[in-house]
């Protein structure tokens, strides 16, 4: 791989990136964990969750507040009308919050109510899109596309570095192959990659790349093995009324003995 195409964040930059963990005074001893329902589909669902998870050590909420779903007839999230809650109970239990952001006109909105904001896979060459999490410096995570090269992602993150934002979290989160037991394939060599390439850091997606949730901790401890900063994943209080991705959720028990699995290896 050809690391002139990415100079600012190549493993031969000069320049300094944020890891999470430093940019929000975390654990290095420990991987990132971002988890939470699919989406924010209730205050009583997603108290629940942050209290549960803020127990467990986990340090990033997800809010699912926009959703882009395949089909227009699937519930999307609560949009605008759940910006108030998401802010309030993360500052009730301490905890950050992540939102994937759909619309570059709802971005500056979106700040004022959650610290980090998500660009999803179906967005990660939305080029002026990125151009502004650029300008704007905030904490982003940014998915790798469902069918992009590893190069294509780096060079989407050069886009944001370039307008100057040093607070980029990579995460794979599955590509598109003829492989149907799971929903994406999870690239492992990706990962790898991406810490031998860069200097960004990187979680992976269990949940939206596997869309089954039976063998998510022998996942989870191999991306971990192949340098993965962290993981994310769906995690719900009462899995069988969820309103998008039953299959791929974890309940408070499942997700105990995910982290009672890492901690194994740490």
């Amino acid at each position: 791989m050809d690391v002139a195409q990415f100079p600012l964040v190549s493993v031969k930059s000069k320049e300094e990136f944020n890891d999470f963990r430093n940019l929000f005074n975390l654990n290095f001893n420990f991987p990132i964990v971002i988890a939470g329902p699919c989406s924010l589909e209730s205050k009583q669902i997603f108290e629940d969750s942050a209290k549960f998870l803020k127990s467990y050590g986990v340090n990033f909420l997800r809010a699912g507040l926009y959703k882009p779903r395949t089909s227009p007839y699937d519930f999307q999230g609560l949009r605008r009308d759940g910006l108030k809650m998401t802010k309030y109970i993360a500052e009730k239990y301490d905890i950050k919050t992540v939102a994937e952001v759909t619309d570059v006109r709802e971005l500056e909105l979106i700040l004022q109510y959650v610290d980090v904001v998500q660009i999803g896979s179906r967005n990660m060459q939305n080029f002026d899109f990125l151009k502004e999490v650029g300008r704007l410096k905030c904490p982003v995570i940014l998915k790798r596309g469902m069918c992009s090269t590893v190069s294509e992602f780096i060079l989407a993150a050069e886009y944001i570095a370039l307008g100057g934002n040093r607070n980029i979290l990579l995460c794979e989160r599955g590509i598109r192959t003829f492989e149907n037991s799971v929903r994406n394939t999870l690239d492992v060599v990706a990962i790898a990659l991406v810490k031998k390439y860069t200097k960004l850091p990187i979680i992976a997606d269990l949940s939206h790349s596997l869309g089954r949730k039976d063998v998510i901790n022998e996942v989870a401890k191999s991306v971990l093995v192949a340098g993965a900063d962290g993981i994310m994943v769906e995690v719900h209080p009462k899995v069988q009324e969820a309103l998008s991705d039953k299959k791929q959720q974890l309940d408070f028990c499942e997700f105990k003995r995910l982290i009672s699995e890492i901690k194994k290896l740490y």
